[in-house]
């Protein structure tokens, strides 16, 4: 963050205690619906602006190196977009004595710790009504094919999700804020959602869509390792949990998933709670044969889903406290 530092002016407040009240007002407010209903979301232009790139490049009568050319331009288009504005915005929040405020909501809208902490407990209110309820209320954080999965997969689903997007949603995002700034956080949350866009090995998007899969995995390849050492950490003060398992399946099974970053979080998870997750899945109509993460039962409970939120509490507030530790460390050196 040291290289933003001389753009001239100066902010009222460290860069890192901005975080630290993002991350405090991303936890009480979530994802800010109200300002929303009046302004556009970064994340929904980032969107709109890929899928305008999408239907003008990725064409089907074009070639497959074609496509994978005109998917590396698309890549390197949005970066260049993401960090031409980041750096706007970091300017201002140097140069107008009110610009920390707009740096500050667009850290907290694009920090997503809340919102996850509401939809995976959305999961657990609804199955505790009924299967359909539940099914229904896992579908938004999913893309796999809900309508059949029984108790068990919506409870696996649910604890999944809550590990991966611990990773994508909030560690990776604070990681890169950290290392580079705001234009680190948003160009990672621009990549973030290229991947998940047009990042599909399916027809359409294998070729134009390789290089922002590529990207997604290099950007996540250290949070996603962070996020797991703070899954296991988390464990140690987790009733019920178990931080050697959570080692002992980081260590054999965060390899098993397709993703190269993914397992991490999920094998974590998977040992901590002492279950099994990941296994065969349906997406789009077809069965994913993918081994199982994890030594545990696969016949995950809603009250599995409660104790894997309980670790996402403890592992942010972990995540928490090591910014105030670099703060500390920062603020004894000056």
């Amino acid at each position: 963050m040291l290289i933003f530092s001389e753009i001239g002016g100066s902010r009222p407040f460290d860069p890192l205690i901005l975080l630290i009240f993002a991350i405090i007002f991303d936890a009480c407010i979530g994802d800010m619906k109200f300002l929303f209903r009046v302004i556009i979301h970064p994340i929904t232009l980032i969107g709109s602006l890929i899928s305008f790139l999408d239907e003008k490049l990725n064409r089907s009568k074009r070639g497959e190196i074609d496509r994978i050319m005109r998917g590396i331009l698309c890549v390197l288009f949005m970066i260049l977009i993401s960090g031409i504005f980041s750096l706007g915005i970091v300017w201002l929040s140097f140069n107008h004595p009110m610009g920390w405020i707009i740096e500050l909501l667009l850290i907290t809208s694009l920090i997503a710790g809340r919102s996850l902490f509401d939809h995976v407990n959305k999961v657990t209110i609804k199955s505790k009504i009924s299967l359909e309820e539940g099914r229904e209320a896992v579908s938004h954080i999913v893309s796999r094919d809900v309508k059949r999965l029984d108790i068990f997969g919506v409870a696996r689903a649910a604890i999944e999700s809550t590990a991966e997007n611990l990773s994508d949603g909030v560690i990776a995002p604070i990681f890169w804020y950290l290392l580079l700034g705001f234009p680190g956080l948003l160009i990672y949350k621009t990549i973030n959602t290229m991947d998940s866009m047009i990042g599909y090995k399916t027809p359409k998007y294998k070729a134009f869509g390789m290089a922002a899969a590529k990207c997604d995995d290099l950007a996540n390849l250290i949070p996603a390792r962070l996020t797991a050492l703070f899954i296991l950490l988390a464990s140690i003060f987790v009733p019920t949990t178990n931080p050697k398992k959570s080692l002992q399946i980081i260590l054999r099974d965060s390899n098993k998933h397709q993703s190269p970053n993914a397992g991490w979080p999920e094998a974590a998870m998977a040992g901590a709670l002492n279950i099994s997750l990941a296994g065969p899945k349906k997406h789009q109509g077809q069965i994913k044969k993918a081994p199982w993460i994890g030594n545990g039962t696969a016949k995950v409970l809603i009250r599995d889903v409660d104790r894997a939120l309980y670790v996402y509490i403890v592992a942010n507030l972990i995540n928490l406290g090591w910014i105030s530790a670099i703060i500390i460390i920062k603020l004894s050196l000056t």
